[in-house]
């Protein structure tokens, strides 16, 4: 394991540390282990919040922050075992958790229930999100009971319970220069997986054997997790959102839509292409592609500081309301569709969501009954579509089962923005000479 960015995560937890008050204590648990079937579990993944601060990637590990006199960031974790690392593979330890995570202590796990009590008291803020971790929500009570016990004596108990998300998430949605940096390698890395997908696809194979050769991709180029289970849809697939069984077969005449993101060092992408089986889009499937791609463009436009964060999203409900009514879609005028969210019939998802360590990354999208402004360091990504579903009579049968997507990560910049995931073909004439070059070279 390299070693982490430790000013980074310094920097991080003493920014939080300013929020918290005088006298406070939070405590980030990292993800527990979670059971595949029967004795094999799934791979291990660190809780966003505990990674963002820590750097840490070990399970059964707690993290707590302190506000006043050092120690400020101690840390509870697994202490080396020889017998248990023949079979699992190796830990740090203490001494090596010090060193990678740059924390001021560190206790083996197994005295967290023991030392806690001596933890809370004095404290008079504790920050802990109720319920997200079964251990903890066990011993906290135990704990400040332990010291309640204590009280003639003097212990002072903590006098309120705070949420640590509002704080941490905030903070988490402006991404630091080496946020953007690993966000711009996790981007890069998927969208030239998915234009390797578009080279290599022919008509007869099936959707997960896309998915498996995206992964391939990836992992190729270091992004060694995908950030969510690969979407590969042929056809009339495409209209089901969130379609993951990826186990039709690709026919030629069907698109198929894509909507896959490796993972690279913990950063998230989240692209979307919809690209012809054949390598030839039909009239009905270009003129369907290109109003999305509209409404695409002009939503990224909007990307820009001091823009309300739904700008994107009603730029891009304009466009495809007039564009649908220009093909017969929707019954003008199309300020009246647009008025009465006519679109939703075949588009009824919003234009995008923040991403960072979480591919829906967290960050709240309203302050008040405002919508927030967008500011340099947020990357959200922008993915109008249309679907159109195969069993609608009420549309003519030619544009039956076309389902279209294309998804961007775009970084808010103090200019404006930049599209991280501009590597993957979107232009119809550059899908398709991009296509027929892998036909060439398969042939």
């Amino acid at each position: 394991m390299k070693p982490p960015m430790h000013k980074e995560y310094a920097s991080r937890r003493r920014r939080l540390l300013q929020q918290l008050g005088k006298q406070a204590l939070a405590i980030i648990p990292t993800a527990p282990t979670r059971l595949r079937n029967n004795d094999v579990e799934h791979p291990f993944r660190p809780d966003s919040d505990f990674f963002y601060l820590t750097g840490f990637t070990e399970p059964e590990a707690i993290a707590l922050l302190l506000t006043g006199k050092r120690p400020n960031f101690i840390l509870f974790c697994r202490e080396r075992d020889p017998k248990l690392e023949r079979w699992n593979g190796l830990r740090a330890g203490l001494e090596g958790a010090r060193k990678l995570s740059g924390a001021d202590q560190v206790f083996a796990i197994e005295e967290f229930e023991q030392r806690l009590p001596q933890l809370l008291e004095g404290r008079r803020r504790l920050y802990y999100a109720i319920g997200s971790h079964a251990l903890l929500d066990r011993l906290l009570p135990q704990g400040i009971r332990r010291l309640q016990g204590k009280g003639r004596g003097g212990a002072q108990v903590p006098e309120s319970l705070h949420n640590l998300d509002l704080p941490l998430h905030e903070m988490r949605l402006i991404k630091s220069p080496a946020e953007i940096e690993l966000m711009r390698q996790a981007a890069s890395i998927s969208a030239q997986a998915h234009a390797q997908l578009m080279r290599w696809l022919r008509p007869g194979m099936m959707e997960y054997q896309l998915a498996a050769r995206f992964e391939h991709e990836c992992q190729q180029q270091g992004a060694r997790r995908q950030a969510y289970p690969a979407i590969v849809a042929g056809g009339a697939n495409a209209c089901i959102l969130h379609y993951t069984d990826n186990d039709c077969p690709l026919r030629a005449g069907d698109l198929v839509l894509v909507d896959a993101g490796g993972e690279y060092q913990g950063y998230a992408a989240d692209i979307t292409r919809t690209f012809p089986v054949n390598g030839r889009f039909s009239p009905e499937q270009r003129a369907l592609y290109e109003l999305v791609l509209q409404a695409q463009q002009a939503a990224i436009e909007q990307v820009r500081p001091g823009n309300p964060c739904n700008a994107p999203h009603e730029a891009a409900v304009q466009v495809l309301c007039r564009g649908l009514v220009k093909l017969g879609l929707l019954k003008g005028p199309a300020s009246r569709q647009l008025k009465r969210g006519g679109h939703k019939r075949f588009f009824m998802h919003r234009t995008g969501h923040w991403l960072g360590l979480d591919v829906h990354d967290l960050g709240s999208y309203q302050q008040g009954d405002d919508w927030r402004c967008l500011e340099a360091g947020m990357v959200l990504t922008v993915e109008p579509a249309l679907y159109i579903d195969a069993d609608d009579k009420k549309v003519d049968k030619r544009w039956r089962g076309i389902g279209i997507r294309i998804e961007d990560d775009v970084l808010v910049t103090a200019e404006g923005h930049q599209i991280l995931s501009q590597e993957a073909p979107k232009q119809v004439d550059e899908i398709e000479s991009w296509m027929a070059q892998g036909q060439v070279l398969k042939a």
